[in-house]
Parts: structure tokens; sequence; C-alpha cells
């Protein structure tokens, strides 16, 4: 197993309703029309990840698991998991964000495809937190 470890933050615009994917991104801004990301302000971009780590997640029976968990003000922490898989076109050269799909669409940003949540799908606990601006831990593990 391999893991990599990303820090960021929730935003007032977090509206977490996008269907078919999740985005955390390196910019530390957000529109409402952005309604796939999750956080902003990410401390490390897929281009930073391991060479083992990116290896792993181009095998396409890898499983590739998303943890998000945000702390809001009062230190509560809410956390939610992604599950997808593996493909042999993840480049992990995206210099600005991460991002999760359902579908088997790859570009550079792209960190898993198949997952079984999106945006939209995730708590709605957590996306007030998120959208509070609350301290989120994005966590990618691939076996």
């Amino acid at each position: 197993m391999y893991e990599e470890v990303v820090r960021a933050r929730g935003h007032e615009n977090v509206s977490a309703e996008h269907a078919s994917t999740f985005e955390v991104t390196s910019d530390d801004w957000l529109t409402p029309a952005g309604d796939c990301i999750l956080a902003v302000e990410a401390d490390r971009t897929p281009e930073d990840f391991d060479d083992d780590f990116v290896a792993a997640c181009q095998d396409e029976s890898a499983t590739i698991t998303a943890i998000v968990e945000v702390e809001d003000d009062d230190g509560e922490t809410y956390q939610q998991t992604v599950e997808g898989s593996g493909h042999p076109d993840l480049t992990f050269e995206g210099d600005r964000s991460h991002v999760g799909r359902t579908s088997d669409y790859v570009d550079d940003r792209t960190i898993l495809v198949g997952a079984d949540a999106a945006a939209g799908d995730f708590d709605r606990d957590l996306v007030a937190a998120l959208a509070n601006g609350g301290d989120v831990t994005f966590t990618l593990r691939v076996e």
C-alpha cells in the first residue's frame, strides 16, 4: 500500500453538488460555479506524488481510496471515503488540482476513475463543515 496526504481547507462557496466528480484544488479561490470542488489551498498537487505511488495507481486492478477528513471550528471531525480504480493512463502530472471521477475519463488532474461517489454524494454535515472553512486532510491510498 502507498499513501499520499494533502492538506487543504474548505471555502464558503463549497456546495458539493456535482454528480460525477469531486475535486481538491491548490487555488485559493472558489466561485459558486465550482460545484465539484471540496477544498482549496491544497499544499500538494498530483505532480508532487511519489513515483511508486503513481506506478501503483496505473494498474487497472488497483483500488484507490480517497479519504476526506474535515475538522470544524468546534473540533468536530467529519470523514467520507470514496473508492475508485486505477487506470494505465493516469499520469499525476496535474499542477493545480486532484479530480476523482465516476467515469473512466482521464486527464492530467485525474487521481482515480470509477469512483463510487461524487461531490453530490458527500455527507451534508461534512459539506457544511467545508463551507465553514474547515481544515481538510485529503488522503489517497492505493492497494
